[in-house]
């Protein structure tokens, strides 16, 4: 095994694990290790997949790391036995070995698949970047104001560089103004709003006085969207489902509660009002009241509104604001109560009147308005068609009109008409024998350039064709020769990186002595059968004699004990001897049976003690503990949030 261990290690350095030098034999294997070369050999099998090369802090993250590595050996056609993720966590040398074995033969190859990465710019700048990346990782960090001006020039091959912060500001957010639910389908905007949107909203970028603000306030207006959003969502789930209504249901009756909430403060504000003008005030305060319940009930049916609408709902602001600005007014009044509260109720009546009044007043505005819009564009059709049929006629009109003018005259003018006719019909006529004079010879060198351009058209095709093989082969020239060099610049690498001293002969003859010795060995297990087959004859062959001896003992003893007394005695001894043999011949045969159980559980004894129960079920425990304290730190999040 050791040497298997050895060739494995050697298969496992060729592909470009990083094993240490003092590793010769998988026992030296630990966790991170297995999982490592069992990534990287994936990886150099399969190509490109997306598995850690070193085991995760989490012990959830490990128990995944496991279950995918299992199920892309498994896809492999592993079948030396189940596989999951305590195979490679809690691992034993035997199932370790063999599916080491597996990977190995299932390698490539050809040696420039079974390098560690094609040497292509790319890596080379993936090298270049991490090499940086680490060394200012190495490097002690600095506050800003230790700097020289914000600002450490460090030496370093080849040249130097410069780190740090500079140009910083403050972090100030303004308020800025963009379209809300444009890219919406289910939200209808009012064209008014949407031209503002487009014709006079200004651009996110002209709401700052300083271009550095920009940047800021997008963040903190994102910021309050998304957590007035978030703080709805939280609403909706604690209080909006648990009262089974839908949405716009739960938004009204919050409104209610809203506005119930301000009668209510607006009430006691009144009532800790004292002198001779809390009554007025009362009474304002009632009617502002009424109005606004008034104006909630109705924001349903005013859902579109016109421009009488809107001219509306000014007036009834400037007179909420009005009765506001009354409400602390002194105005002296003794009357009851009861005439208080009939005098509001023949306020509200008188309200009420007056709005049924204005809203069907709207009402026959609005129908008047839809008819005189009807009426406009039926109108505007008319007149396009009568504009139409005007054009018309009017071409028509000419036409007739220039007819008339002519028809005093009409013999000189059609004796005119003829003579132009006739001149027409001479010209046409020498035109024709012009070009049928000239269309012979045109024809002839058509087709005769047609043919020539038919002929280059052949040979054109036939050298595009020549000039695309040529490309193709440039091409897979080009190719094979920046892969020749990829892989030359790979193989100068990988012959950097190895220790010069290696003897490839030295392999060579350990090989070959590994082979001997297996061939010396199946040599000898040949011999052990053909000697154990030997004794099992032998053995077989004595039984038969043995029994066929006794058969014939027994019958001729039995034959003289008839006559003889002496002859029975000699035969119950001959019996008793031949039992007495036959349990010494099973006592053998079950000493021989247990001790093949004895070798048996002895090699079962020491395959359980490879697979290092106790250190794994060390391991098993003190990864219960870790998952345990994470879960109590993720339940403590939770309960946090």
């Amino acid at each position: 095994m050791e040497e298997v261990d050895r060739i494995i290690v050697h298969s496992l350095r060729s592909i470009g694990c990083d094993l240490e030098d003092d590793v010769q034999s998988l026992r030296q294997f630990t966790t991170e290790v297995i999982v490592s070369t069992v990534v990287r050999c994936l990886k150099v099998i399969l190509g490109d997949i997306d598995l850690p090369s070193s085991l995760p802090p989490g012990m959830s993250a490990r128990f995944r790391l496991g279950a995918s590595l299992a199920n892309h050996v498994q896809d492999l056609g592993y079948k030396g036995g189940d596989l999951g993720y305590q195979t490679f966590l809690y691992s034993n040398e035997t199932e370790i070995r063999k599916i080491f074995m597996f990977l190995v033969e299932k390698l490539p190859k050809d040696t420039s698949q079974t390098a560690d990465e094609p040497m292509g710019s790319s890596v080379l700048l993936h090298r270049a970047i991490s090499t940086e990346l680490g060394y200012q990782l190495s490097l002690a960090w600095l506050p800003p104001y230790l700097k020289d001006k914000g600002v450490r020039t460090r030496t370093r091959p080849p040249g130097w560089q410069r780190e740090g912060a500079f140009c910083l500001h403050h972090f100030r957010g303004r308020h800025i103004s963009t379209p809300r639910s444009v890219g919406s389908l289910t939200v209808k905007i009012p064209k008014e709003l949407r031209s503002y949107y487009t014709n006079h909203l200004p651009y996110v970028t002209n709401q700052t006085s300083l271009h550095r603000d920009t940047a800021p306030s997008v963040m903190e207006t994102n910021v309050l969207e998304v957590a007035s959003h978030q703080e709805w969502e939280n609403e909706w789930n604690q209080l909006g489902l648990a009262s089974r209504l839908t949405q716009q249901e739960f938004k009204r009756r919050k409104h209610e509660r809203l506005m119930k909430m301000v009668k209510e403060r607006l009430q006691q504000d009144s009532q800790h009002q004292n002198g001779p003008d809390s009554r007025a005030a009362a009474s304002d305060l009632q009617q502002i009241l009424s109005n606004i319940e008034a104006q909630s009930k109705n924001t349903g049916l005013r859902s579109k509104g016109s421009r009488f609408a809107h001219t509306e709902k000014l007036q009834y602001a400037a007179d909420e604001d009005k009765a506001m600005t009354q409400v602390g007014a002194n105005v002296a009044t003794k009357d009851t109560e009861e005439e208080q509260e009939k005098k509001r109720q023949e306020e509200q009546e008188r309200l009420r009147s007056e709005l049924a009044n204005i809203t069907s007043d709207l009402e026959k505005l609005e129908l008047e308005v839809r008819k005189f819009t009807a009426g406009r564009q039926k109108m505007e059709e008319i007149i396009a068609s009568e504009t139409k049929a005007i054009v018309e006629k009017k071409d028509t009109f000419s036409v007739k009109k220039r007819t008339l003018d002519l028809l005093p005259q009409a013999e000189d003018n059609i004796a005119k008409l003829q003579a132009i006719v006739d001149a027409s019909r001479q010209r046409l006529a020498n035109l024709a024998k012009q070009w049928e004079a000239h269309r012979d010879p045109l024809l002839e060198q058509y087709r005769q350039l047609g043919d020539l351009n038919s002929k280059r058209e052949s040979e054109a095709q036939k050298k595009l064709e020549e000039i695309k093989q040529f490309r193709e082969r440039m091409k897979e020239t080009a190719d094979d020769t920046r892969r020749k060099d990829e892989l030359y610049k790979q193989l100068i690498s990988e012959y950097e990186r190895m220790t010069k001293d290696v003897n490839r002969s030295a392999y060579t003859r350990k090989i070959m002595e590994i082979v001997a010795n297996i061939k010396k060995q199946k040599q000898e297990i040949d011999k052990i059968l053909v000697d154990t087959k030997s004794v099992q004859k032998e053995i077989n062959l004595l039984t038969g004699k043995l029994d066929r001896t006794f058969a014939v003992t027994d019958e001729l003893i039995f034959r003289d004990a008839k006559r003889d007394e002496s002859v029975k005695k000699a035969y119950r001894l001959l019996a008793a001897l031949h039992e007495n043999f036959e349990q010494l011949i099973q006592t053998v045969q079950d000493t021989g049976v247990v001790m093949r159980e004895i070798k048996d559980l002895e090699e079962q004894i020491e395959t359980e003690s490879n697979k290092k129960i106790l250190s794994n079920l060390e391991k098993i425990s003190a990864d219960l503990q870790q998952m345990k304290k994470e879960n109590s730190g993720l339940l403590a999040k939770v309960k946090g949030k």
